[in-house]
């Protein structure tokens, strides 16, 4: 079973009053890990060091060609180290062997990507604001300070990269707390990061609780951004602490998607597509396409496809290359999503195929979730209108694409949506009309770190990923140069200064 410690100012602690917490495998529930379970007292330390690395370190006055030297070093550890990382990857969250895989793979292509963005020169001069002979405006870029960088369970590596890469390549210093239920590839990152030789106090790492470590984290008056994500309702609880003092904030909060099928699509295609992008990773995903929007003229046939290849999903021990969907990562979370089914059969939803326990004598240990697919949804029922993170999927049927529009955004989120059609231009017009950040034609999940990624409404605040992503953890300043020179020629000499 491995140990893991607090990282702060570059050096593995214990928590300060020595608590501990386990972490344990979804597929079996054995423990694999025990972390220190930091708190208040943890995160002061964390933050101070931070705090002293950017105020008087050599980070945010390296420059940019130094910064990224670092990132990429990072990027290339984990490549080094990526079988050790998938596999504890996949012990720790119950992502499928191919799922976290791929995600260790794009965390160090991610990083390398945001030590290429930190090259990028965004000062000078204003344009149609400089006026030769009057005056000089200069646009500067200046990394904001302390980011408290809070992250979930279900992507943590990459979650880590994704605050981490904009926020370090810009020069800002950071900590992280990461999700309880998922924080081994993290510390294990920490152990490369420290090999890396990084200056002290640039990353810091609190592993603990939300409402013990997170709190103190999002409050603490020496941090001055906070890059979060999670749900809408803790989103919504960070805003609150951000303004005890005007922290600026980035949110990456809860989804709904609709994935809209036209009566034209690639039928084949499309049933493939709903599969993935709502029973990938068990539908723990915030851009899960959740509810399916179906015309009624091909509804009966496409519903009929999509059960039978439904049932065909092997669940399994994740470890397998055969697995296609694992575990949902905690028993609190089996206990949620189970009465959202509840609550779908009893609202009135037609339970097509799933909805329980899998009965497996191998699968018995693992909080595993039958793939679940409830017809006839009405848009404004529960499991419609509330994220559920799990492999539930909701047809609702429509008659007209306005209809299908109306539907698709009669939501309080706005993360992500897909439309499905073999008639591009039919495809991009309902793209347009859809009040969501990202918006797939006939795919799901591709999302580009080159690309700005987030949602609209409750879906959150502000972009990650891309130059959007990277100014999100920068300030602008305007500096002003005069060039007139002579006291008597200025615009304001006749207005308000005595003239002896």
């Amino acid at each position: 079973m491995r140990e893991y410690r607090l990282y702060i100012d570059n050096e593995f602690v214990d928590a300060s009053d020595k608590r501990t917490f386990t972490g344990i495998n979804p597929f079996n529930q054995e423990t694999i890990a025990t972390f220190a379970r930091g708190g208040a007292a943890d995160i002061e330390k964390a933050v101070v060091a931070a705090r002293n690395a950017f105020d008087n370190g050599p980070w945010p006055r390296m420059s940019r060609e130094e910064r990224s030297g670092y990132l990429k070093a990072i990027s290339d550890k984990i490549n080094e180290n990526k079988k050790l990382l998938t596999e504890l990857e996949v012990l720790d969250s119950g992502s499928t062997i191919r799922k976290a895989g791929e995600d260790i793979y794009l965390s160090a292509r991610n990083l390398a990507t945001f030590a290429k963005l930190g090259l990028t020169d965004l000062d000078g001069e204003i344009e149609g604001v400089s006026k030769p002979g009057f005056s000089k405006n200069l646009l500067l870029r200046e990394p904001i300070g302390v980011v408290a960088a809070i992250i979930p369970w279900n992507f943590p590596l990459k979650m880590a990269i994704w605050k981490f890469g904009p926020a370090l390549a810009a020069g800002n210093t950071v900590v992280l707390k990461p999700s309880e239920e998922t924080s081994v590839s993290i510390m294990e990152l920490m152990k490369l990061i420290q090999d890396v030789g990084i200056p002290r106090g640039v990353i810091n790492v609190v592993t603990g609780f939300g409402a013990e470590a997170g709190a103190a984290l999002v409050s603490h008056p020496m941090v001055d951004k906070i890059a979060f994500t999670g749900s809408t309702k803790t989103g919504q609880a960070v805003m609150r602490a951000a303004a005890t003092n005007l922290k600026k904030v980035t949110l990456e909060c809860g989804g709904k998607s609709a994935n809209i099928i036209l009566d034209d699509a690639d039928m084949e295609m499309a049933i493939d597509g709903a599969i993935y992008a709502i029973f990938y990773h068990a539908g723990q995903c915030c851009e899960a396409g959740t509810r399916l929007l179906l015309p009624n003229s091909i509804a009966d046939e496409f519903v009929g496809k999509l059960v039978e290849k439904t049932k065909r999903i092997q669940l399994g021990d994740p470890m397998l290359p055969t697995t296609l969907m694992g575990p949902l990562v905690s028993r609190k979370q089996f206990d949620t999503v189970m009465g959202y089914i509840e609550r779908g059969k009893a609202e009135g939803a037609t339970l097509l195929t799933g909805g329980g326990k899998p009965s497996a004598p191998e699968l018995e240990k693992g909080f595993f979730v039958e793939p679940t697919i409830f017809d006839h949804v009405n848009n404004k029922s529960t499991i419609s209108q509330e994220e559920i993170f799990g492999p539930v999927l909701s047809i609702i049927r429509y008659n007209t694409i306005d209809e299908a529009v109306q539907l698709a955004n009669d939501s309080v989120y706005g993360l992500a949506g897909g439309v499905w059609s073999k008639d591009a231009e039919k495809a991009m017009s309902v793209a347009r009309r859809l009040r969501a950040g990202t918006v797939w034609i006939n795919e799901w999940h591709l999302l580009n770190e080159r690309a700005p990624f987030g949602g609209y409404k409750q879906s959150g605040i502000g972009r990650e990923f891309g130059i959007d992503g990277m100014k999100e953890y920068m300030e602008s300043k305007h500096i002003y140069i005069d060039e007139v020179g002579v006291r008597e020629k200025k615009t304001w000499y006749d207005t308000a200064v005595p003239k002896t």
